[in-house]
C-alpha cells in the first residue's frame, strides 16, 4: 500500500523546574561568592610566596611568644589588682555603716536627752507656779498649759479629701505651701482653733500637742506644723469645755462654717463630736521671754514728747 511517508513525532523536551531561589539572584550570588576574589588571591599569593601561618624564623618566634607572655601578665595584674582591691572596698563600706549607725545612735541618745531636759525644765515651771500662785496654780496651770487637764469637750477631726494629692500649682484659696486643694492647709487649722476658743474652749491641743497662748501652726512645704512639730493627717482637735453648747456655737460661726464650705467645695473631710471625758498633755514648755509680770511698785512708761 503506497502513500505519502509518515513524519516521525514531535517529542517536546520537558523543562527543568526552576530554582527555588531564582528570584532573589543577588542573595544567590552573594552566598555563594561570600569571600572577594581578590582576597582569595591575595591569601593564594602570601600562601605561595611562604608567609601565611605562623611565624617561620626563630626571632618571628620569639616576638610571638613574648608578645603572648605580656598580655598574659597584664591579666595577671589586673585580676590580682581587683582581688586586692575587693577587700579594702568592703572594708570602707563596713566602715561606712559603722560610723552611720554610729551617729544615729548620738544622734538618738541626744534627742532623749532634750526630752528629758525638755521635761524637767517644765516641772519646775510647774514648781515656780505652785510657789507664786497660792491658790491660782491650778487656774495658771490650765490657762498657760503647763498642766495636763481633764474634762468634758468637743473632738472634731479634720481630713483631707479621698482624692487628695500633690499636683499643680493653682490654689484658690491663697495657700502656696500645698498644690492640692482637698489638702488641709495651715490656715485651715488656724480657723478651725481659733473657731473653738472663741467658741468657749478651754484648752485645746491637735494631735497630742497642747496649744498655748505662744503656740504656732505653720506650714513646712506641705506639712503643718505646731510649734515646729510636723503633724500627719488625719487631724485630732480635742477641746475642752461645755461640750454641747461649744459645737453648737462652733458650727454657727464663721469658722465653722468656713470648715462647712471647705467640705462641700474641695471634699475635706469633718466630723465633730461631743465626747464626756477628754484628756489633754500638758504644754511640753512654756517659755516667756518678753513679758514681765507687773508689780505694785512698778510705773506705767511715759513717752517723751
Amino acid at each position: 500500500m503506497c502513500g505519502m511517508p509518515q513524519q516521525p513525532p514531535v517529542r517536546s523536551t520537558p523543562t527543568r523546574p526552576p530554582r527555588p531561589d531564582a528570584s532573589m539572584s543577588l542573595l544567590t550570588n552573594v552566598m555563594d561568592h561570600s569571600l572577594d576574589d581578590g582576597y582569595a588571591e591575595a591569601a593564594a599569593r602570601k600562601e605561595a610566596a611562604g608567609a601565611g601561618g605562623l611565624p617561620k624564623t626563630l626571632r618571628a618566634k620569639l616576638g610571638l611568644a613574648a608578645g603572648l607572655v605580656l598580655a598574659a601578665l597584664v591579666v595577671t595584674v589586673g585580676a590580682a589588682q581587683a582581688r586586692v582591691a575587693a577587700p579594702v572596698v568592703a572594708k570602707e563600706r563596713e566602715e561606712l555603716i559603722d560610723r552611720i549607725q554610729s551617729e544615729t545612735a548620738a544622734a538618738d541618745e541626744l534627742e532623749s536627752s532634750i526630752d528629758d531636759l525638755r521635761n524637767e525644765v517644765s516641772a519646775r515651771q510647774r514648781e515656780a507656779l505652785k510657789e507664786s500662785g497660792g491658790d491660782r496654780t491650778a487656774l495658771l496651770g490650765i490657762l498657760s498649759g503647763a498642766a495636763e487637764v481633764r474634762g468634758p469637750g468637743v473632738k472634731l477631726v479634720v481630713d483631707d479629701a479621698e482624692n487628695a494629692s500633690a499636683g499643680g500649682d493653682g490654689d484658690p484659696r491663697g495657700t502656696s505651701g500645698f498644690s492640692d486643694t482637698g489638702r488641709v492647709r495651715d490656715r485651715d487649722m488656724q480657723r478651725v482653733v481659733n473657731g473653738l476658743w472663741e467658741s468657749g474652749a478651754e484648752a485645746v491641743s491637735i494631735n497630742g500637742q497642747r496649744l498655748t497662748a505662744l503656740s504656732a501652726i505653720r506650714a513646712a512645704g506641705d506639712a503643718i506644723l505646731v510649734d515646729n512639730r510636723p503633724l500627719v493627717p488625719p487631724y485630732t482637735v480635742l477641746a475642752v469645755g461645755d461640750g454641747q453648747g461649744m459645737r453648737s456655737r462652733f458650727q454657727d460661726s464663721a469658722d465653722g462654717l468656713y470648715l462647712a464650705a471647705l467640705e462641700e467645695s474641695f471634699g475635706i473631710r469633718t466630723d465633730i463630736s461631743v465626747a464626756d471625758d477628754l484628756r489633754l498633755p500638758a504644754a511640753p514648755s512654756v517659755i516667756v521671754r518678753t513679758a514681765e509680770p507687773r508689780t505694785e511698785t512698778a510705773q506705767p512708761r511715759t513717752e517723751k514728747n
